[in-house]
């Protein structure tokens, strides 16, 4: 497995390209904006995505999603339970960016679910449901090299934010318990700022 990480948007979301070194096929995680920017990096290395996949439906992770899937023609992935997030796309963007944004909202999106297996190459990583930062919030585990790419629900930091009206310190609750279950030795790659290892990786004191 190899990943590029590019720091796209106003609010430095990470989106990633994870890709097989031999065969070339790529996963774009969490196009969050800079389209034009993402596909130039995606021709440079020479990839060939299959997919786009959002760990959760805010905007600041799928500004781009569109202009990607029209320019590689590709599927567009995310969790059911945050479609209603995206056809308030342009006006969260709006609210949080102070401007009128061009980009339309990803289209023709196809569900994912708990333990759901993407295969890219000979690489396969597998969905983990962590409702709490937003219903749909999702993991992508690869088990085999410990990395789990994490989205909003977990930071090196601590836990992402419960405090929008549609989430649930309940339900995070219950996803950080799943997660501090992997390996210690995981490399968690989150939706913004740096990765670290899930041992170093800040969890409440409460889980239990």
């Amino acid at each position: 497995m190899e990943i590029e990480t590019l720091v796209v948007g106003a609010l430095k979301t990470n989106c990633y390209l994870v890709f097989d070194q031999q065969t070339k096929e790529a996963v774009i995680i969490d196009p969050g904006d800079e389209g034009e920017f993402i596909s130039e990096k995606i021709l440079r290395l020479g990839l060939t995505p299959q997919l786009i996949v959002a760990t959760h439906g805010h905007f600041d992770h799928l500004l781009a999603a569109w202009e990607l899937q029209t320019n590689f023609h590709l599927p567009f992935f995310i969790h059911e339970k945050d479609l209603f997030l995206l056809k308030r796309m342009r006006s969260s963007a709006r609210f949080w960016l102070k401007q009128d944004i061009p980009q339309l909202p990803p289209q023709n999106p196809q569900p994912i679910n708990e333990s759901d297996q993407l295969q890219i190459g000979n690489l396969s990583l597998q969905v983990i449901s962590t409702p709490g930062h937003s219903p749909g919030s999702i993991c992508l585990w690869e088990k085999n090299q410990k990395i789990l790419f994490s989205g909003d629900t977990l930071f090196c930091s601590g836990p992402g934010r419960t405090d929008f009206k549609y989430g649930s310190p309940q339900a995070m609750k219950e996803s950080l318990k799943k997660l501090s279950s992997l390996p210690g030795e995981t490399e968690i790659f989150p939706g913004h700022s740096r990765s670290c290892l899930l041992k170093d990786a800040l969890f409440p004191q409460n889980l239990p």
